[in-house]
């Protein structure tokens, strides 16, 4: 008998990422053989009954898998769902990708922060894509504060040490100053939780605005805010593979928004 984690089972089959199913997990909302799972269970994909919101999950049936691309707007959180009531990023779907289980952002764009994030609800997916190890790089378009000059602009490149840990290096280039604002791209090739703006603050040039214009090969291109878009099987094929071959996406729902 092979057994594995209930919550790697759960991201494989497409209900939600690691982290949301550990979440549905604590809440008791998965049963296992009728019981409520607990955190740290391991179960048999093949043998033990699986449900959540009393549908029976297994024996899987394979999943229609989707790969979107959002331009999120300013004020919409990065999650499935806000216990306070604030728009998520799932609440801009159309209808037709509504029905979709399991969809769920790959990574974050924290709510004062706008453009591209990937959404899917492949588990695998997000897990390969969202690891540290992999450094996908993300490009930004971002406002500061002031005049940054040089030497803080190559500061800011080498890296910056942020809670006792040095920011890998970065491309940093100045686009244009405009006043007392200037405009940055940035790409990272590292996700600290709101990295750039803390460190723009610690070098003394505060954000303004912070816009990612791609996810590795992935651009926002002409993409209009709110909008969704499926990838195209070009775009999935440069992304960087997990170790196992990605699900070949199903025909994709079209965008009615």
């Amino acid at each position: 008998m092979t057994t594995e984690r209930l919550q790697k089972v759960l991201a494989h089959w497409g209900v939600a990422s690691r982290r949301h199913a550990e979440i549905l997990i604590r809440r008791g909302q998965i049963l296992v053989n009728g019981q409520r799972a607990q955190l740290g269970d391991k179960v048999d994909p093949m043998r033990d009954r699986i449900e959540y919101r009393g549908q029976l999950l297994n024996p899987p049936r394979p999943p229609q898998r989707l790969y979107l691309l959002l331009h999120k707007p300013k004020g919409v959180l990065c999650t499935c769902h806000d216990p306070q009531g604030r728009p998520t990023v799932l609440d801009l779907l159309p209808p037709a990708y509504r029905g979709v289980g399991g969809l769920h952002p790959v990574g974050r764009l924290d709510a004062d922060s706008s453009g591209a994030l990937l959404l899917t609800n492949d588990g695998a997916f997000t897990y390969y894509l969202s690891h540290p190890r992999h450094h996908i790089p993300k490009t930004y378009r971002v406002w500061v504060q002031g005049q940054p000059p040089a030497r803080v602009l190559q500061q800011w490149r080498e890296g910056v040490l942020l809670e006792g840990r040095v920011t890998l290096p970065a491309v940093v280039k100045l686009l244009r100053s405009e006043g007392d604002r200037s405009l940055l791209e940035i790409i990272l090739h590292e996700g600290r939780n709101r990295q750039i703006r803390r460190v723009a603050a610690q070098l003394g040039y505060p954000v303004l605005s912070l816009h990612r214009i791609a996810i590795g090969p992935i651009h926002l291109g002409n993409l209009a805010p709110r909008a969704v878009r499926p990838l195209s099987r070009q775009e999935l094929a440069a992304l960087p593979k997990p170790p196992t071959p990605l699900s070949t996406p199903a025909s994709f729902v079209k965008n009615r928004s």
